[in-house]
């Protein structure tokens, strides 16, 4: 699965990504509706990251994920 595949999981996997990063709020879940670039900027802003971690960040959490669910860059 790629990025643009998961625009089409994305309420699936909103559960995960609040798990994963309690400071996103109801809204900005849905603001970034599988965006790759908007998760990105709310994990910057939210976190204080640099676009690089969140990046990183972003990529290792749809790593994690299992087969069925898990996207590559």
């Amino acid at each position: 699965m790629n990025w643009d595949q998961i625009e089409g999981k994305w309420k699936q996997l909103t559960g995960s990504a609040k798990q994963q990063w309690g400071k996103l709020t109801d809204d900005d879940l849905e603001y970034i509706a599988g965006s790759r670039d908007k998760l990105i900027g709310k994990l910057q802003e939210r976190y204080g990251l640099k676009k690089e971690d969140a990046m990183t960040r972003a990529n290792e959490w749809i790593d994690g994920m299992p087969v069925e669910t898990s996207a590559k860059r």
